[in-house]
């Protein structure tokens, strides 16, 4: 019974939202926070006062940046000597890429673009480094439609913004970056509805 309760739960949707934030090791907190500020338009934003090591927490697009003062430069890796599309990293959707290269060059910030194509779609990539080496991309994906490999499959759930709406209607006041997270919300919620359309015309 217990093997078979584990199989269950492994095979069923967990009640997951969206991604919340990702985290940063960094060598300097104060100089990292200004890069994502300056270049990427993130906002500090309060951080518990509970912890009791140093660090900031940034929000912005719907997603948050949280910083870690490292304890040892040892700890974070060294500047990678390359800008390699291929590391790992986080990427933003972005609407005008031509804006952020000039952004770059007028800061001195090297930088790497590629073109990815699928079936006569262009997807622009641009990749650089933060402080502490961590690579970003920026990129209009959006160009290319999500569509599962299986569509009988589909794990993909339609994000849950009724409380936003409500909650707008209920308080007119609201804080741009709060704007912002419901305007991305709306964006994946119409991403996730033409996901569905797309299925529903495969499978006629």
């Amino acid at each position: 019974m217990g093997i078979l309760l584990e199989q269950n739960v492994s095979n069923s949707t967990l009640p997951l939202l969206s991604l919340n934030h990702v985290s940063y090791l960094c060598k300097s907190v104060a100089k990292s926070a200004k890069f994502y500020q300056d270049v990427l338009g993130f906002v500090l934003i309060r951080r518990p006062s509970s912890f009791q090591f140093e660090g900031a927490w940034l929000f912005n697009y719907g997603i948050g940046i949280h910083l870690l003062q490292c304890n040892s430069i040892n700890d974070v890796q060294p500047m990678p000597a390359k800008i390699n599309p291929k590391d790992n990293h986080i990427s933003f959707q972005c609407t005008d890429i031509e804006l952020v290269k000039k952004r770059l060059r007028e800061m001195g910030m090297k930088y790497e673009t590629a073109l990815v194509e699928e079936g006569g779609i262009f997807v622009d990539q641009l990749f650089f480094h933060d402080p502490d080496g961590y690579m970003i991309e920026i990129c209009n994906c959006e160009n290319i439609p999500i569509l599962p490999l299986s569509a009988s499959a589909c794990p993909i759930k339609k994000p849950q913004i009724q409380s936003y709406a409500n909650n707008k209607k209920s308080n007119q006041v609201r804080s741009a970056a709060t704007t912002k997270a419901l305007s991305a919300a709306e964006m994946e919620t119409r991403m996730v509805e033409s996901l569905f359309a797309n299925m529903i015309d495969i499978a006629l």
